[in-house]
């Protein structure tokens, strides 16, 4: 949501609901929507279709899917403190709610309301991934330590769940399996998911799928597997993202379509989804489905691509009666920017931050270089992001 000047006491300037938005730049602010429409959409899918499709998977080099996929990461975490804390805060004590608005930071409240059940959603996620792991007769370390490198969260399954997992996913492109062979390759401690030596197994052992004696036999060809890779665990973890991203980016084509300020926040809006899409497509396109699921990558990025243009469309059709410093619409805007930045970050922190870095073998062994790079990256679009809240 975009930020509207701190209002510290009601005075006859403030405007609690009176008239609509602004009626200036009508064409401009109907083209907004398709050049919005085109960064967001490239933002997004362009992590996604670089990892999952084979003509765009070897003309990309692998260095700048990475870059993206750091950079990414600090956008979502300045996203969620800069661009919808901040603002949820500002529309919470508003002048024109009630005084009992102001006797408690509601906006944090909600906030960590929102962190708290995020997390529970996951946790019970996870227990019902786990339950089903038992039913099939394989084990899991409860303590969650040695996570894959590319696991969304949770604990760890051992060597056993690992073998048959991997025996039994054929779930990606050729192009990724040819980045995923050469940084094993690279890498001779990695704790990444190599679907080349899937493939490999796969060949070898037609039938380990159904037979759990094999893969024991040949468990050591395989790294420990996280629950949070299970199917059911990924779409939870999507639908959480999405959830918090796609209120966000409503909230800011409504407001983007009826604010005075238009020519200034049109530009820093289309750097802002731009930004934004890459942190959301590259948390997209690690996400490993069945095949028949792997659609879900792709839809989700084009949801995004399409909400701030649709919100932008929305706006201008009720512009002549929305007020975005209504009392009415700074409390939803205030509680929906508040509860989506619990999300985000929970999302940055927890799942993108610390499994990238803290739990992440690749980063702990690797060199201290591609530490810094890693770092460095993931701060410049953090640093990025942020400095594009002080205009939005």
């Amino acid at each position: 949501m975009l930020h509207h000047p701190r209002l510290l006491a009601r005075d006859d300037d403030v405007n609690c609901g009176s008239g609509g938005g602004a009626r200036t730049d009508t064409k401009l602010r109907i083209a907004s929507i398709f050049i919005i429409l085109v960064g967001s959409l490239a933002g997004a899918l362009f992590p996604v279709l670089t990892r999952r499709t084979k003509w765009l998977s070897k003309r990309v080099p692998q260095p700048v899917f990475e870059t993206a996929k750091y950079f990414g990461s600090g956008v979502i975490i300045a996203t969620s403190l800069i661009h919808l804390l901040d603002p949820a805060i500002e529309e919470l004590s508003s002048p024109c709610l009630a005084p009992g608005w102001q006797e408690y930071p509601y906006a944090l409240g909600i906030c960590l309301i929102s962190i708290f059940l995020i997390f529970i959603v996951e946790l019970v996620a996870f227990r019902w991934g786990t339950a089903r792991l038992e039913r099939l007769g394989l084990a899991h370390d409860a303590h969650g330590h040695g996570l894959a490198s590319l696991a969304a969260h949770g604990p760890e399954t051992d060597q056993i769940t690992q073998a048959n997992a991997a025996l039994s996913r054929n779930d990606i492109s050729d192009g990724s399996l040819n980045r995923e062979k050469s940084r094993d390759i690279e890498s001779t401690h990695s704790h990444s998911h190599s679907h080349s030596q899937e493939h490999e197994h796969q060949q070898t052992f037609p039938h380990a799928h159904s037979d759990v004696e094999a893969a024991r036999a040949h468990a050591h060809h395989h790294h420990p597997h996280a629950v949070g890779d299970s199917p059911a665990a990924q779409v939870i973890g999507i639908a959480i993202l999405e959830f918090g991203v796609l209120l966000h980016s409503i909230l800011v084509g409504l407001t983007l379509a009826v604010n005075e300020e238009f020519r200034v926040l049109f530009v820093v809006i289309v750097f802002h989804q731009t930004f934004e899409g890459l942190g959301v497509g590259s948390r997209l396109a690690f996400v490993r489905l069945p095949q028949k699921y792997n659609y879900i990558p792709v839809l989700g990025a084009v949801l995004f691509g399409i909400t701030t243009p649709i919100g932008i469309a929305v706006g201008l059709g009720v512009r002549e009666t929305y007020n975005p410093d209504s009392t009415t619409a700074s409390i939803v805007s205030g509680i929906l920017d508040a509860f989506s930045s619990g999300i985000l970050l929970y999302t940055g922190l927890v799942e993108l931050m610390a499994h990238e870095f803290l739990f992440n073998s690749d980063m702990l062994s690797g060199s201290n270089k591609k530490l810094a790079y890693a770092l460095g990256c993931m701060i410049l679009g953090a640093g990025l992001m942020a400095l594009l809240g002080r205009w939005a």
